[in-house]
C-alpha cells in the first residue's frame, strides 16, 4: 500500500496543475449547482416499528388533510393592549385569517373565537392552519408565508408569531461566521506551527476545497434522499478540522525532508506513502465510526452519520491527491514569507533539545507513576458524566431572537407548559362508530380515562375519522416537552386498558421517547461494532494486537472526559449561559441564573458523539503509533522508540489537535443547542487527547509493555494482509534495525 500512495503522489507531484484544476472545478461546480438548483433539506424524524409512528400512521391515512405530522401552523397572537375579544382586534384577526385562507396548501383556518383557542386572560390567541399536499421540507417556508399574510393583526399592534409542528431537529441552521473564525483561528495557529505564510495557507486552502466539495455533494444528495438540516454543520464542523489537520501532517513531513535534502518529488513520494498512509487509516477509523451508526435503529441519526463521513472522504482525498500537487507546484517555496520572530529553529525529533523528546524519556523512566496520575486525573474528568441529564431539547432553550422561542414563551404563558407539545392520542376501534353528540359510549369512555390521568391538564374533543375506525384526542399535559415527567404520562397512556380500543400516542414528546429507547437498545451494538471495526483497522496498519486494542481502550477513556464536560456545563448548568444557551422563561432572570441552568441533551447526542469522536481520537493514536514503530524498527530500543515517537509527532499533533479545538470552539457560537453540545464534547475531548492521553498515559503504556507492543502471533501474521503502514522506514532516516528485534519480532511471533 506504502508503495501505492508513493506512485499516487509522485504523479501528482508531477502533474499538479491538471489535479489542482479538477480540484477547483469540481469544487465550483458543486457549490454553483446547490445555488443553481437550492439544497433540499428534510428532518425525516420517523422511526420505523415504534408507537409513535403507528400513531403517525393512522393519523395521516384517517383523518384528512393537515393532521399528519408537519400539516400544522399554528400563529400565536398576543395583544398586549388589551383583550381580543374588542370589536376593532377581532375584526383584524378575521381579515388576518381570510388573508391565510389565500396561502397555497392551506385548506382549513381555525381564528382563536373557538373553545380553547384563546387564553383565560384573553390577551393570547391561536390562528390554527391546516395544510394539505405541503412539501414537508418546505414548512419553513409555507410558514412564513402564513405570517406575512398575518399583517392585518400587526397593523392595530397585535403580535404575531408562527409556530409549525416541527421539532428542533427540524429548524433550520445556517452556516457562515462560525466557519469564517474557525479558518481564520486555524490559520493563526498554522502560522505559530510552520513561520511561514505559504506554508500555512496549503492546509487551509486544500481544507476549504474539501469542504466545498463535501458540501456539494450533500447539497446534491438531498434530491435523492432526505438530508436532515443538521448535515450541513456538522460536515462543516468534522470536515474542516480533519482537512487541515491531515493536509498539517502531510506538509510537515514534507518539510522536514526537504530541511533533509531530498529533492522536492522524492520528497513528496516519501511523505505520501508514510503520512498520507497514516491519513488513509485514520479517515478510515472516523468513516467506519460514522458509518456505524447504520445500526442505530433511528434513521435520522444513520442518515446524519454517513451523510457526514462524505466531509471526511473528501478530506482524506484531497490529502492524498491535493496536497502532493500544492507541494510538488510550490517546489522550495513552500518556505516562502517567512514571518519575523515567528517559528522555532529548526531541531531534529531524536535531539535531547526537543520539548517532546524530552517528555517521553521523562515519562519512561517512570511509568507506573505517569499511569496513576494519568488515571486519576482521566477519572475525575470522566466522574460527572454519571450525571449526564438526557431529554428532549424544546424551543424553550432556543435563541431568545428566533421567533419559535417568542412563540414557545406566549403558547406556555396563554395555555401551559405542555402546550408546546401535546401528545396526539389515536384509538384504532374494534366496532364503526359515527361522529355525534352524545359520542359513542367506548369514544366517551376513553376520553374520561384520558382525563384522569396523572399529569393531564385538558383534552381536546374528539375527532372521528371518515371510516369510523378510529378517534383521535389532542392531550395537553401539565409539563413541558423538555420535562422527563412528560415522558411519564406517555407510558401512563399507554398502559390504559380501554375495552374496545387499542390506543397510539404521537406528537413530539412520545417520538422522542421511544427514539431514547431504540437508541438505548441499538447503543451496546453501535459501540461493539465501532470498536471491533476500529481494532481490526489498527491491526492491518500496524500487525500488533495489543496496540490495536489498547488504542480501542484508550479511545473509550478521552470518551468519558468528554462527557463529563457536557455533564458539567448541561447538567449541573455550571457555565451553560457562557456558552450561549438561554434560560427557560420559567426561571428568574437573574444573574446566576441566567448563567448556570441545566439543560437536557438530546438523547441521540451521545451516540453521534461517540462515533464522531471515537473516529477523531483514532487519528492522533495512529499518528503516534506510526512514528513510534518505525523508530523501534530503527533501533529495536522499546523506551528510546516511544521517546523519539513522541518527539517527532508531539508539535504536529499538538498543533492539529488546537486547530480541531479552536474550529469546535467556533461553532458554539451557533444558536442552535444541539451544535452547542457538540461544540463543547468535541473540542474538550480532542484537548484532553492530545495531551493528558497521547502525552502521558499511551507513552507510559507502551513503556511497560516493552516488546509486547509489536508480538503478534506467527498464525496471525501469515493470514494479515501486507498493509502495514509503519513496516518501513524509507521515507526516514536510513537506519539499520537491530538484529533480532523490529520486524523479525512481528514476523516470528516472539517476545
Amino acid at each position: 500500500m506504502a508503495s501505492l500512495l508513493g506512485r499516487l503522489g509522485g504523479w501528482c507531484a508531477r502533474h499538479g496543475r491538471v489535479v489542482l484544476a479538477v480540484w477547483i472545478i469540481l469544487a465550483g461546480t458543486l457549490t454553483l449547482s446547490t445555488v443553481v438548483f437550492g439544497r433540499p433539506v428534510n428532518s425525516n424524524a420517523s422511526i420505523p416499528g415504534t408507537d409513535a409512528q403507528r400513531a403517525h400512521d393512522l393519523m395521516r391515512d384517517g383523518f384528512g388533510p393537515g393532521y399528519d405530522p408537519g400539516g400544522t401552523v399554528q400563529l400565536v397572537l398576543y395583544s398586549k393592549d388589551g383583550s381580543l375579544l374588542a370589536p376593532e382586534r377581532k375584526s383584524a384577526v378575521e381579515r388576518a385569517a381570510a388573508e391565510v385562507r389565500r396561502v397555497p396548501h392551506v385548506v382549513q383556518v381555525d381564528t382563536p373565537y373557538r373553545a380553547g383557542g384563546i387564553s383565560s386572560n384573553l390577551v393570547i390567541g391561536l390562528i390554527t392552519v391546516r395544510l394539505s399536499g405541503n412539501d414537508s421540507s418546505k414548512l419553513g417556508e409555507t410558514s412564513r408565508q402564513i405570517s406575512e399574510a398575518a399583517q392585518p393583526v400587526r397593523e392595530i399592534g397585535i403580535e404575531a408569531v408562527p409556530a409549525d409542528n416541527s421539532t428542533p431537529a427540524d429548524k433550520e441552521i445556517k452556516t457562515g461566521s462560525s466557519e469564517i473564525i474557525g479558518v481564520a483561528c486555524a490559520l493563526l495557529v498554522l502560522l505559530l506551527a510552520f513561520g511561514t505564510l505559504v506554508a500555512a495557507l496549503v492546509p487551509v486552502f486544500t481544507a476549504i476545497i474539501s469542504l466545498g466539495v463535501g458540501l456539494g455533494v450533500i447539497g446534491v444528495l438531498g434530491h435523492i434522499v432526505d438530508v436532515p438540516k443538521q448535515a450541513s454543520v456538522m460536515a462543516s464542523m468534522i470536515g474542516l478540522g480533519v482537512g487541515i489537520d491531515y493536509a498539517l501532517f502531510l506538509l510537515s513531513r514534507h518539510r522536514k525532508l526537504l530541511a533533509d535534502g531530498v529533492p522536492v518529488e522524492e520528497s513528496v513520494r516519501r511523505t505520501t506513502a508514510g503520512a498520507g498512509g497514516a491519513v488513509l487509516f485514520a479517515g478510515g477509523t472516523v468513516v467506519i465510526a460514522l458509518t456505524a451508526l447504520m445500526l442505530a435503529g433511528f434513521p435520522m441519526l444513520r442518515t446524519l452519520g454517513w451523510i457526514t463521513g462524505i466531509s471526511v472522504v473528501c478530506a482524506v482525498l484531497t490529502s492524498l491527491t491535493l496536497v502532493p500537487a500544492l507541494l510538488g507546484l510550490l517546489g522550495h517555496r513552500i518556505n516562502a514569507l517567512r514571518l519575523p520572530f515567528v517559528g522555532p529553529r529548526r531541531r531534529s525529533a531524536h535531539s535531547p533539545e526537543n520539548g517532546w523528546a524530552g517528555l517521553g524519556t521523562w515519562v519512561a523512566r517512570r511509568p507506573w507513576r505517569v499511569l496513576a496520575v494519568s488515571a486519576v486525573v482521566l477519572g475525575a474528568l470522566a466522574a460527572p458524566a454519571l450525571a449526564l441529564k438526557l431529554g428532549t431539547v424544546d424551543d424553550g432553550y432556543a435563541d431568545r431572537g428566533q421567533p419559535a422561542r417568542r412563540a414557545y414563551e406566549l403558547m406556555q404563558t396563554g395555555f401551559g407548559p405542555g402546550s408546546n407539545g401535546p401528545l396526539i392520542v389515536v384509538g384504532e376501534l374494534d366496532a364503526k362508530v359515527a361522529a355525534g353528540d352524545p359520542p359513542a359510549p367506548v369514544v366517551r369512555d376513553l376520553k374520561n380515562r384520558l382525563t384522569y390521568v396523572p399529569g393531564v391538564a385538558h383534552v381536546a374533543p374528539e375527532k372521528i375519522n371518515s371510516s369510523g375506525t378510529s378517534v383521535l384526542f389532542q392531550v395537553v399535559t401539565e409539563y413541558a416537552p423538555s420535562d422527563p415527567r412528560a415522558g411519564d404520562v406517555v407510558r401512563a397512556v399507554r398502559g390504559l386498558d380501554v375495552p374496545g380500543a387499542r390506543l397510539h400516542v404521537g406528537g413530539e414528546v412520545a417520538g422522542m421517547a421511544d427514539a431514547s429507547d431504540r437508541i438505548a437498545e441499538r447503543t451496546p451494538a453501535v459501540i461493539g461494532v465501532v470498536v471491533l471495526l476500529s481494532a481490526l483497522l489498527l491491526l492491518l496498519a500496524f500487525r500488533a494486537p495489543l496496540v490495536a486494542a489498547k488504542a480501542a481502550l484508550m479511545n473509550l477513556i478521552s470518551l468519558g472526559a468528554a462527557f463529563g464536560a457536557l455533564a458539567i456545563v448541561f447538567s449541573y448548568g455550571l457555565g451553560s449561559g457562557l456558552v450561549g444557551m438561554d434560560p427557560p422563561v420559567s426561571m428568574d432572570g437573574s444573574f446566576l441564573t441566567t448563567l448556570f441552568f441545566t439543560v437536557p441533551i438530546d438523547s441521540y447526542v451521545p451516540l453521534m458523539l461517540f462515533a464522531v469522536l471515537f473516529g477523531l481520537s483514532m487519528d492522533y493514536e495512529v499518528f503516534l503509533l506510526t512514528s513510534v514503530r518505525q523508530a523501534y524498527l530503527r533501533s529495536g530500543d522499546n523506551r528510546r522508540a516511544v521517546a523519539e515517537g513522541l518527539g517527532a509527532t508531539g508539535r504536529v499533533i499538538t498543533s492539529a489537535a488546537l486547530i480541531m479545538v479552536v474550529v469546535f470552539v467556533a461553532f458554539i457560537a451557533y444558536p442552535d443547542p444541539l451544535v452547542k453540545v457538540f461544540g463543547v464534547g468535541l473540542a474538550v475531548a480532542i484537548a484532553v487527547d492530545a495531551t493528558v492521553i497521547r502525552g502521558l498515559l499511551v507513552p507510559a503504556t507502551m513503556v511497560l509493555l516493552g516488546r509486547l507492543n509489536w508480538w503478534c502471533p506467527a498464525w496471525l501474521d501469515r493470514i494479515l494482509p501486507n498493509l502495514s503502514i509503519a513496516d518501513h522506514a524509507e521515507d526516514d532516516d536510513e537506519r539499520p534495525v537491530t538484529p533480532g528485534h523490529g520486524k523479525e519480532l512481528v514476523t516470528t511471533g516472539g517476545t
